[in-house]
Order: C-alpha cells, then structure tokens, then sequence
C-alpha cells in the first residue's frame, strides 16, 4: 500500500478513536457523574436520573456538536479551498451577521414566540438572505469575481453587525439578554427535529463535498490552471459556496455564532496531513467535531452548575492554540 494512503488511513483512525473519547468523556463529565463501567446499567434503568440526564442532555449536546462542528469546519476548509486564503472562514461572507440579524429582529419584534422553530427559522432566513445578497453583488461581466465576494462579504458582514447593535440599543432588558446569549452561542437545544437538521445535514455537506474534492485540489494551483485541467471552475465555486454557506445558515441557525471552529481545524489539520482535500476534507470534519464536544464539556462543567457560553471557550482556546502552533509552524499560511 503506498504510504501516502497508509498515513491518512492512520490519520482518520486516529481521529476516530480521539471522537469516540471525546464522546465518552462528555457523557461521563458533568454535575451528575455518570460511570462508564455502569453505563450498560444505566441505560437498562430509564427511570433513573442518569439515564435521564443522557437522553434529554448529554446525547443531544454531542450530537448537536458533531453536526455543528463538522459543518464549521467543514465549510472553512472549503471556503479556504476556494479563495486559496486559509484565513477565510465561514463568518467572513458575513453569513453568521446576517443569522444573528434575523434572530435579532426576531426577538425584538417577539416573533421568537410564535413557535420553537421561530429562532432558528429567521437566523436560516438572514443567514440565506445575506447569502443572496453577497453572491448577486459579487457578480461581475463575465462571471463571479471571488475577490469581489470576498470584500462584499465582510461589508455586509459590518452593515448586518450595525443593524443588529441598532436593535440592540432600543430593545428591552430581557430582549437585549437573548439576543446577546444567543449570539455567544450554544449547544442547549431541546428539540429533537432541530438536532436531527444540523446533524444530518453536516454529513450530507461532507459527503457533497466529496465530488468536489479532485476540484478543490485543481483550484489550489489557480482557477485558470484548474480550467486547463479541464475543471468548469465557475460552476464548481458557485456550487461549492453554496454548499459551504448553507452548511454554516443551518449551523449558526440553530447554535448561535460559535466562532474559531472553521478557521483553526481546518489549519491544523492541513499543517498536519497536508492539503490534499482528499484527506482534508474528512480530517476537518472529525476535527471540528472533537473540538466542539470537548469545548461544549468544558463550557458546562467549568463553572458547574452554571454555564459558560461555547463560544467563550472556543474563542479562547482555539486562538490560543492558533496562535501557539503558528508561532512554532514553519509553513504559515501555505494552501499550496
């Protein structure tokens, strides 16, 4: 077997078993202490407080963080792919602006009451909107301009922040309290439908991606070297950008603004596997699903019985950790 092919199996397998850990540890960890030794007889006793604590909270607290970390970092990596710049992630186009606006004028209005899909349907529909919004002015004679999108991104990005700010400022005490906990972030959601969309449709984004990944590989030696390798590079970045927005809508919709996840992953996987995205993609994936189940743990146990935002802890550990390992990594910012 080439040895290429060998790494990457060992690669996965390893990452594998770090999920199955990660797993572990947070159904285990917490207020209630749950023994692993026991957990066959805990789930045998459904009237019991653990099984209870495990099925209303810590099982859908893992999935929610497997579906909203794989799509994160899923979609950094391959929005980076796409603009060949690995600092891009998937709140640069302003997508996670544009969701919290919606959730925002949601709240403010108290169209937040109407149903338990009320909040995740309007940070969808401002995350689609901006989504919309940025792409039809990104479009220049002749075709989509990346750079173009990329700027407009991160205007529409400031303008949806300003917007939501304004709202901020004449809205009451209680609406100013959701909407500031939202934005930071969480994985708390009750509702069972909800988890089932972010989970189902995060492994549907990675194996969409897949028939990309030859794609994604062409377009790190440059959109015109990928067009004479015979890649249509104008419909495969506009799918790919469709595919990677929506996974981060669904994710911000139903989380919250979690940030970090799709910038660093993605950048220390390919620091240690390389840029092949016939690897990086599904490394990046089980990455940023780790990360976010070992980060949601911390945020529920550190100050237990409180609870932190999980956006708190990614924000600073996933900084701290970027920043330490590009300190010692030789090859900073390389996609090629």
């Amino acid at each position: 077997m080439n040895s290429k092919y060998l790494k990457w199996i060992l690669f996965l397998a390893a990452l594998l078993v770090l999920l199955v850990v990660s797993v572990l540890f947070s159904l285990s960890a917490g207020e209630i202490k749950v023994s692993l030794m026991q957990l066959p007889q805990i789930l045998s006793d459904t009237g019991s407080i653990e099984y209870t604590v495990l099925s209303k909270i810590r099982v859908p607290r893992i999935l929610m963080a497997i579906g909203v970390g794989g799509a994160l970092s899923l979609s950094g990596v391959v929005l980076q792919g796409i603009y060949r710049n690995p600092l891009v992630e998937p709140y640069t186009l302003g997508i996670s602006g544009g969701a919290a606006l919606g959730v925002a004028i949601a709240i403010v209005f108290g169209l937040n009451t109407l149903s338990f899909f009320s909040l995740p349907a309007f940070g969808f529909l401002g995350a689609l909107v901006t989504l919309i919004v940025v792409y039809l002015l990104s479009i220049k004679r002749g075709g989509l301009s990346i750079n173009s999108m990329l700027l407009i991104g991160v205007m529409v990005s400031f303008v949806s922040s300003s917007a939501m700010m304004f709202l901020m400022s004449i809205s009451t005490t209680e609406n100013l309290h959701n909407i500031v906990f939202w934005v930071m972030g969480s994985l708390d959601e009750s509702n069972n439908s909800l988890i089932a969309i972010a989970f189902y449709s995060s492994l549907a984004g990675l194996v969409i991606s897949y028939f990309f990944a030859q794609t994604l590989n062409a377009l790190r030696l440059g959109e015109v070297k990928a067009r004479h390798l015979g890649i249509n590079t104008g419909v495969a970045i506009k799918l790919l950008f469709f595919v990677a927005s929506l996974l981060t809508g669904i994710a911000v919709s139903v989380a919250g603004v979690i940030g970090f996840v799709g910038l660093v992953i993605p950048h220390l996987i390919r620091l240690i596997i390389g840029n092949d995205y016939r690897i990086l993609l599904a490394g990046s994936f089980l990455g940023g699903a780790i990360f976010l189940i070992l980060s949601d743990t911390i945020a529920r146990t550190i100050i237990s019985p409180n609870e932190l935002p999980i956006g708190v802890i990614t924000g600073f550990v996933g900084g701290l950790v970027f920043i330490i390992v590009l300190s010692r990594s030789k090859s900073h910012f390389k996609l090629n």
